[in-house]
């Protein structure tokens, strides 16, 4: 279930593919970056994916963990399930200013250059024994953007390994462009609608553990999924999506944008302001 709001814009796969996008990796040349290394410039280029990196020690995430719980609660109270909570940062005052981390912008600018607008955060938690999956897809395949060069930030609020379904990626997928994929067979079982089948073809299988507070970062054409939570420990991360601020947003896509660094067109992206709420 989707929370109902203006800015909770979902279109649906055939509205999406109306739009005309150029769907391909578009590596980042930065030599000098401020807060990754030329090293992990590399591996993104050749990987799709970075991780773990670090963003909040354990005060400040125990604080956020803490503010998410009281969010939670609300939301379940209102009858919408775990993963209802998106487009959080157009909402609630709290997301809007983790979207706008100087670290964890920094880290993205240094992949996307300086111009930056954040567009996108999407709670995905996963209840103790919850019996759901989120199978193997591209988030491109979702969005209404061209060109594709859209990166999606994992902070993990809980701590997240294999046992309670951490993300997993296969490595050097995003170097395929866009992927076939297939409806999915049971969304009563998985998260999304969507599946893409045989991904091992397309890379290198890779769990992706999180401590509370780190991050990590793909890309959009990078595939990737994670298993059900069969343990009895809760695993929420918070999505947040960025791209650079040349990308344009069909469909009403470019009202969920926040300018975080650099310069945006207004054409282009109209520049969305913090909520009052927290």
């Amino acid at each position: 279930m989707q929370q109902s709001t203006d800015f909770d814009i979902t279109p649906d796969q055939k509205s999406i593919a109306t739009v005309e996008r150029d769907i391909r990796f578009f590596p980042t040349s930065n030599h000098d970056p401020s807060s990754l290394s030329v090293a992990c410039i590399d591996t993104w280029n050749r990987e799709g994916y970075l991780g773990p990196l670090d963003l909040y020690d354990q005060r400040s995430i125990i604080e956020i963990r803490s503010y998410f719980d009281k969010l939670l609660e609300e939301t379940l109270a209102s009858g919408q399930d775990s993963y209802s909570i998106s487009s959080a940062h157009l909402k609630h005052g709290r997301v809007w200013d983790i979207l706008n981390h100087p670290l964890l912008v920094s880290y993205v600018r240094d992949l996307l250059g300086e111009d930056v607008v954040g567009w996108g955060s999407h709670f995905f938690c996963k209840m103790p024994m919850d019996g759901k999956r989120v199978d193997w897809h591209q988030d491109c395949s979702y969005w209404p953007l061209t060109p594709s060069k859209a990166v999606t930030v994992w902070l993990a609020i809980d701590d997240a390994d294999q046992k309670n379904g951490c993300m997993e990626v296969y490595t050097g997928s995003h170097r395929h462009g866009l992927i076939d994929f297939e409806a999915s067979a049971s969304e009563s079982e998985n998260v999304l609608n969507q599946s893409v089948k045989d991904p091992q073809q397309y890379g290198k299988h890779q769990l992706t553990p999180l401590t509370a507070g780190q991050i990590s970062i793909h890309s959009d054409l990078l595939v990737h999924g994670s298993s059900p939570n069969h343990s009895n420990q809760r695993r929420c991360g918070l999505t947040l999506r960025y791209c650079p601020a040349s990308v344009t947003a069909y469909l009403g896509w470019n009202r969920k944008g926040v300018l975080v660094n650099g310069h945006a067109s207004s054409k282009l992206w109209p520049g969305a302001k913090r909520p009052d709420s927290d």
